[in-house]
């Protein structure tokens, strides 16, 4: 009998066979793809098609530069045959020639066109061009031989240019023939001129034509190739025309040559305002009208120049340049152009009074070196002690007040400009006008206070200017004032009040305290100078301004403006010392006094670091002081630094008690420990070695009962360094006495002890290390 078993029991079995059989299925198929791979041989992968190589230039390109090479070489050809193998073929034989090959050029091109080889066509009419001129040359050569050579070539040029221009017209296609036929017609006017023995103006004339016609030819072609020349040449006839006229005009001895050399400016005037007039563009049009107004300026100026003395061809010219803003009409580029033209023509003239201003501003520096010596003869001579005038600059002032006033009315955006143009015109005018000495020294001295009163306006830049303006006027006026006692001693004190009072008024107050301090610094050495008080007494009084400086400063409420006093103060007080050098006792006494200003200056809460400053005075005014009484004891220099400095760190040990002894007591030992070291070690005697040793020897005792590591460090190590300068004669008896072998052995034994007891030693070393790091 069959047994079967349940139902459950069988799907189970049913589903392990199953696994089975995938899990077999697949250890067959993975072996099978192997062994597949294994028998199949490796086929190499089919190599890459190779990459074509990337053309380094277009065909165009290419086809350009063969026609080109092309044309190139045929020319030369044709010209070698015209110059050196004419001659082998007679009269007709040339003629027959020269005019098929050159027929034949000429015609080619048109079938060129009816096949669409545009470049070609354009490559053998350019050989056709260049072979009309060498039957042009040939033409003269045979038929003419004996024609003048600039009569010829501007009847070729004429003809050539027509032949050109109908060739062009006749094939539009063409671009060469009609720019060709303009460029041929630049010279048939200038020749033409020169062949009828025409002078310099007629040429000229000739050739500003030519620009005109250039201009026209540019303004009104619509081939854009034919423009382009134009334009080209109009700039270059045009530029060379208006160069020659200005050497003509430069060239004029009397008004006629001027008024001819002016008719050609007019001309190309002309023609540069009406290209302006019709340009395209607004650059263009702005750029020629800068020219064509310049032009204008140098006709009517060279008029002028020749009609009026040497001084005032500046003023001349400056005047034809304002006049053409009257002038500036028409289109707004054209108008712009003019006006800048005219802005040219001022500032050129303002670039020329620029050594008179510069002489007048620094040429009274030299009374620096030759203070009292006499007063000049004029304002132009202390100006120029050491320098020269510059020739025809009496009418700088005019010039420079005309070109303020033209900025301030005429240019509102430029006003702020015209202060320093009316400030230079002011400045030189003494010196222009060889005005005295006295007159010169009141206009630059109302000149300061006037500057100053600028500072209160609201314009931002203005009060600097102004300010800026004042200050270089003063200093000049300061120098001026060296020729004379009795200037300096009236012009110094009132630029300290003048200087004074717009420190209380102005916006820069400052600048101008700082300047009223300087003031008073030099009045204070040149009273005392008049006094006939040597330079360390006039020292004394020099420090009468850094202390009034130090009481004023407190009193002022602007910081920047207390600053700018204090600054001032402290390079008076620096000027003292420096007058004082010379005299130690007197230089001493300045010192202290200069401490004294520092300190009463640090008594102020917010001027609490100038004590250091006021410290470092005193502590030199010992020194100077024991200098001079030629006292050489260290100590005596030394003490008087640490004293202080020992209390100072008290005081802030008080205050933190968890400041470094190193930071409140380092210092101030140092200062005494170690420069008398030095000095003990080079001492014979025993007395400074015994004293130092029994003063490091006490402040070791304080250090190791305090617990304090710098009287410890700083004590012990000037007590051992001491005793050993102490006892070094004896320990060198002791080494005299000893065998040499003694101190290898006494080495050897050292090494051996430490290397035995390492381990105690490094242990020893860190408990010192951790003792010294817990004192304070």
């Amino acid at each position: 009998m069959t047994h079967f078993p349940p139902p459950a029991e069988e799907l189970r079995l049913l589903d392990a066979e199953l696994r089975q059989l995938d899990a077999r299925r697949a250890q067959l198929l993975a072996r099978r793809a192997w062994l597949v791979s294994t028998l199949q041989p490796v086929r190499p992968l089919p190599p890459a098609p190779p990459t074509a190589p990337r053309p380094e230039t277009t065909a165009p390109s290419v086809q350009n530069v063969l026609l080109l090479l092309g044309g190139i070489l045929l020319t030369v050809a044709a010209m070698v045959f015209t110059l050196v193998s004419w001659g082998h073929l007679g009269i007709t034989g040339r003629s027959l020639v020269l005019g098929a090959v050159t027929l034949a050029v000429l015609g080619a091109p048109v079938a060129l066109l009816r096949r669409g080889l545009r470049s070609t066509a354009e490559t053998v009419a350019g050989l056709g061009l260049a072979l009309t001129l060498l039957d042009a040359y040939a033409l003269h050569e045979t038929a003419f031989p004996a024609a003048d050579g600039v009569t010829y070539t501007a009847v070729a040029s004429t003809g050539l240019a027509a032949l050109w221009a109908a060739y062009g017209t006749a094939l539009t296609a063409l671009r060469l023939p009609r720019p060709a036929a303009l460029l041929a017609a630049q010279l048939p006017l200038p020749l033409g001129v020169i062949a009828a023995d025409g002078g310099p103006y007629a040429v000229t004339t000739a050739v500003l034509l030519t620009a005109a016609l250039d201009t026209v030819a540019a303004l009104r072609v619509s081939v854009r190739s034919v423009r382009l020349v134009a334009v080209v040449c109009a700039f270059a006839t045009g530029g060379l025309g208006a160069l020659a006229a200005g050497l003509l005009s430069l060239d004029a001895a009397g008004p006629g040559a001027a008024l001819r050399a002016a008719a050609l400016f007019s001309l190309a005037a002309a023609v540069a305002l009406g290209a302006a007039r019709f340009a395209p563009r607004p650059g263009l049009a702005t750029g020629t009208a800068v020219a064509g107004g310049l032009c204008l300026v140098a006709g009517a100026g060279g008029v002028l120049r020749v009609s009026l003395p040497a001084d005032w061809t500046v003023p001349a010219f400056l005047a034809c340049g304002i006049a053409l803003l009257a002038a500036a009409r028409g289109p707004e580029p054209v108008r712009r152009g003019l006006v800048s033209a005219s802005g040219a023509v001022q500032a050129g003239a303002v670039l020329w009074t620029v050594p008179a201003v510069g002489v007048t501003l620094l040429g009274p520096a030299v009374w620096a070196g030759r203070p009292w010596s006499g007063v000049p003869a004029d304002a132009r001579t202390a100006a120029t002690l050491d320098a020269f005038w510059p020739p025809h600059a009496v009418t700088a002032p005019l010039v420079l007040a005309t070109v303020a006033a033209v900025l301030a009315v005429r240019f509102g955006e430029w006003r702020p400009h015209a202060l320093p143009l009316a400030w230079a015109a002011v400045l030189v005018l003494p010196a222009a006008l060889e005005l005295p000495y006295t007159a010169g020294l009141l206009v630059h001295g109302l000149a300061v206070p006037a500057l100053l009163g600028f500072t209160a306006r609201t314009a931002p830049a203005l009060p600097r200017t102004a300010t800026a303006l004042a200050l270089a006027t003063s200093v000049s006026l300061a120098f001026l004032s060296l020729a004379a006692e009795p200037a300096t001693l009236v012009v110094l004190p009132a630029l300290t009040a003048v200087f004074a009072v717009a420190a209380r008024r102005g916006r820069l107050a400052p600048v101008c305290a700082a300047a009223s301090v300087g003031y008073a610094t030099a009045l204070a050495c040149a009273v005392g100078a008049s006094a006939g008080w040597r330079p360390e007494h006039i020292a004394l009084l020099v420090l009468v301004v850094p202390a009034a400086a130090a009481l004023a400063a407190p009193r002022v409420t602007d910081p920047a403006t207390t600053l700018a006093v204090e600054a001032a103060g402290a390079a008076a007080g620096l000027l003292a010392v420096g007058l004082a050098v010379l005299d130690l006792p007197l230089l001493a006494l300045v010192l202290s006094l200069c401490g004294v200003i520092a300190a009463g200056t640090a008594l102020r809460p917010e001027r609490r670091p100038v004590g250091y400053a006021a410290a470092a005075l005193f502590v030199l005014a010992s020194w100077v002081r024991l200098a001079g009484w030629e006292v050489t004891v260290p100590e005596a220099y030394t003490l008087p630094v640490t004293v202080p400095a020992l209390l100072v760190g008290v005081l802030r040990r008080r205050r933190d008690p968890r400041a470094s002894s190193w930071t409140a007591y380092g210092p101030g030992l140092a200062a005494t420990l170690l420069p008398s070291l030095a000095a003990a070690w080079g001492d014979p005697e025993w007395t400074r070695p015994l004293l130092l040793g029994a003063a490091a020897l006490v402040l070791t005792l304080l250090g190791a009962r305090h617990r304090l590591q710098a009287p410890l460090v700083l004590g012990g190590s000037v007590l051992v360094l001491d005793a050993l300068h102490e006892l070094a004669p004896y320990l060198v008896q002791v080494a005299d006495v000893l065998p040499r072998w003694l101190p290898p052995a006494l080495a050897g034994l050292l090494l051996l002890a430490l290397g035995a007891t390492y381990e105690q030693r490094l242990r020893d070393v860190r408990k010192v290390r951790e003792v010294l790091g817990r004192m304070g």
